[in-house]
């Protein structure tokens, strides 16, 4: 099956070189000791720091994209979501499916009315949903999660793991999930790549 995301000696100044791939459809699930890099992974996948390395998409190389266009593609999707507007929906997309995001607020639980709430006024559980829906709207072929749980209780938890699996599964995308929690590894299954002293421990591609 052809590879969706691959990475060769991708190196920051505290990982790698280390290679990676993800193929269309799989979450993957990255794990470490505090401290060891895993968000240091994710930023720099989605070029949002100094990094080195080939990295492409659909075999597309990421130095022929804007670096606005690569992250709609590999969404970056941290614990704190950054919003810099008064309301939600001046973080969205400039041009969105209205049907989609209905759909997506339907799936972590959010009235159609969250997408004109003040941001000042949210939780930060709704900051943490309403960021994973702001990605989803960009349709981007590789989901990059920071613990995007980590403010949730267990049923809004289980919400996002099955809106997250949904999407790939329906899109053909792909995922890597940074998670803490052991039952929510456990729920979520698939390959589990170790970081360890810069390096990924588990095997990139099998």
């Amino acid at each position: 099956m052809d590879r969706l995301l691959d990475v060769h000696a991708l190196k920051t100044e505290h990982l790698g070189p280390l290679d990676l791939a993800l193929q269309p459809g799989e979450l993957a699930q990255v794990t470490g000791a505090s401290g060891s890099g895993k968000s240091l992974l994710l930023r720099a996948l989605a070029d949002l720091d100094p990094n080195a390395g080939e990295v492409r998409l659909h075999g597309e190389p990421r130095d022929n994209m804007l670096p606005v266009q690569w992250r709609r593609r590999v969404a970056y999707v941290p614990a704190e979501t950054a919003w810099w507007g008064e309301y939600v929906d001046e973080h969205l997309p400039a041009e969105f499916s209205r049907e989609q995001a209905l759909h997506w607020l339907d799936q972590v639980a959010l009235p159609e009315a969250s997408l004109r709430w003040e941001v000042e006024r949210l939780s930060s559980g709704e900051k943490q949903r309403l960021g994973l829906v702001r990605a989803l709207l960009n349709q981007p072929r590789v989901l990059l999660l920071d613990e995007p749980t980590a403010n949730l209780d267990l049923e809004n938890t289980k919400r996002i793991e099955r809106a997250v699996r949904g999407y790939l599964a329906e899109q053909d995308a792909a995922a890597l999930w940074v998670s803490h929690d052991t039952l929510q590894r456990q729920r979520l299954g698939g390959r589990i790549l170790t970081i360890h002293e810069g390096q990924l421990e588990s095997p990139a591609w099998t």
